[in-house]
């Protein structure tokens, strides 16, 4: 990592007990050369002009990208005369961001942190967008727990009002494609929402095995935890990467995007 960034996020003091590095952080760190290679990051600028007509976030105000991978929407924002952090739990994303915020000669304040145990206060708006923090879970770990300390720590780093826009994975685009012979294999629980299985993913370095676990939620579940770590949900869209739009959410649809409020 670049010695700019290391300095920083020591200074803020927001990196917690990362000396054991969990499955997605070392999955990310593999992938962070290659991540922009991917279909989906090819939509910043569209969607990024979406998410700036979702609330009145002057130029000027602060914004924090939580789950920022490579920096795209975070570097965009800073062009745009935003304050802008981004921050991830992946020393190797954050290395890339920083080296393409200085490409495009912009500051943005890198920190690198476990977001369920980030600290930070003052911000007007807040991101987490295309799972770079919800959902990432170990197997093991208590799902739900997981995502609501994550909110909690979202709401704490806003302001009173402030604005916080999420996109997730959809739980009924899974429920839709699940069959009775997985619940047998043992690949998915109908009791508990969770998935456990190998998937072979088509990622720009060529063909990886993945071992998945993961327990998604529909979007009423997700609204109560919001609304429990203190937010107002505005609106709830179809939150596909390169298809945002206020449309309401499909069945299908890969990601659902949730439009909030700290209250």
């Amino acid at each position: 990592m670049p010695w700019g960034a290391y300095w920083r996020w020591r200074l803020l003091g927001t990196l917690k007990d990362m000396s054991q590095p969990r499955e997605w952080q070392r999955f990310f760190d593999a992938h962070a050369r290659q991540y922009d290679e991917n279909g989906f990051t090819n939509h910043t600028v569209p969607e990024v002009d979406f998410l700036l007509t979702l609330y009145p976030i002057l130029p000027g105000s602060k914004i924090l990208d939580v789950g920022c991978g490579t920096g795209r929407h975070a570097i965009e924002l800073a062009k745009r005369g935003y304050r802008v952090t981004g921050l991830d739990i992946s020393a190797g994303m954050l290395e890339v961001a920083e080296e393409k915020a200085l490409a495009h000669g912009v500051e943005v304040e890198w920190i690198q942190a476990d977001a369920t145990r980030f600290t930070a206060s003052g911000y007007d708006m807040v991101l987490c967008l295309c799972e770079g923090a919800v959902g990432l879970i170990e197997k093991g770990e208590d799902a739900e727990a997981h995502d609501a300390a994550i909110f909690r720590n979202i709401a704490a780093a806003l302001k009173p009002n402030g604005a916080f826009v999420m996109t997730a994975l959809n739980g009924y685009s899974v429920i839709r494609q699940m069959k009775d012979e997985f619940i047998a294999e043992g690949r998915f629980d109908p009791d508990t929402m969770i998935s456990n299985y190998t998937d072979e993913w088509d990622l720009p370095e060529g063909l990886t095995l993945m071992t998945i676990h993961e327990r998604l939620f529909i979007a009423p579940e997700v609204v109560r935890m919001l609304r429990e770590a203190g937010f107002v949900v505005d609106h709830i869209f179809g939150g596909t990467a390169g298809h945002w739009a206020r449309r309401f959410l499909s069945l299908d649809e890969v990601e659902a995007m949730f439009v909030c409020r700290r209250r």
